[in-house]
């Protein structure tokens, strides 16, 4: 997978993953990894799949209705990938907390649901319930943060809550924050995932 990694100044902090929503590349989360942490090693991932050009990490039917089987397909290739890269860089695979965006959020979040030790927790800005109907693994130990918006069009509030019922019945800690905007990433829920992450990790 496409890539960047840049070594932090401190191996004890998160290897920050980062990624993007549709259209985004391996560039475009790099200033929100300074913001969260400055001294945190980050791995920034472009997604495998081109829907009309523009990358993204599985497969849509239609808006909010995801291909399953490409999901499921897809967050096996990102498991296997941070395997590889952890060995690749050196860094410690247990430490890799999620930073995504919209589709970069819902593949983290199926990171979560499908893999015990993929991630040790996620901050997820506008994700969806990436599954239904599925057992999800032990979760106890994972931190996750949130962020959604009150008037998000693509991804509608019932979504963020019952992301947050599922993580929570799996054992994880889950912070929602809201903001009164639509789907796009607002400088003041960066702030407040700087503010969890300080405050959890």
């Amino acid at each position: 997978m496409r890539h960047i990694f840049k070594e932090g100044t401190n191996q004890d902090k998160p290897v920050l993953l980062l990624l993007h929503g549709t259209g985004g590349d391996e560039n475009g989360l790099i200033p929100l990894a300074d913001i969260v942490d400055p001294e945190a090693s980050y791995l920034s991932v472009r997604g495998n799949v081109l829907e009309n050009g523009m990358p993204r990490f599985f497969r849509r039917l239609a808006e909010g209705v995801f291909d399953e089987e490409d999901l499921i397909y897809r967050t096996k290739e990102l498991n296997e990938f941070l395997d590889h890269a952890s060995k690749e860089y050196r860094f410690n695979r247990q430490n890799i907390l999620a930073l995504g965006y919209s589709n970069g959020a819902n593949i983290a979040a199926s990171l979560l649901f499908h893999y015990k030790d993929a991630l040790m927790g996620a901050i997820l800005h506008h994700p969806m319930v990436p599954r239904r109907g599925i057992e999800l693994p032990d979760l106890t130990a994972k931190n996750v943060y949130i962020a959604a918006g009150t008037n998000d069009p693509i991804c509608p509030q019932q979504e963020s809550v019952e992301l947050k019922q599922l993580l929570e019945a799996a054992g994880a800690k889950v912070d929602v924050h809201w903001e009164n905007h639509g789907h796009q990433l607002t400088m003041n829920e960066v702030q407040a995932a700087k503010q969890w992450y300080e405050n959890n990790l």
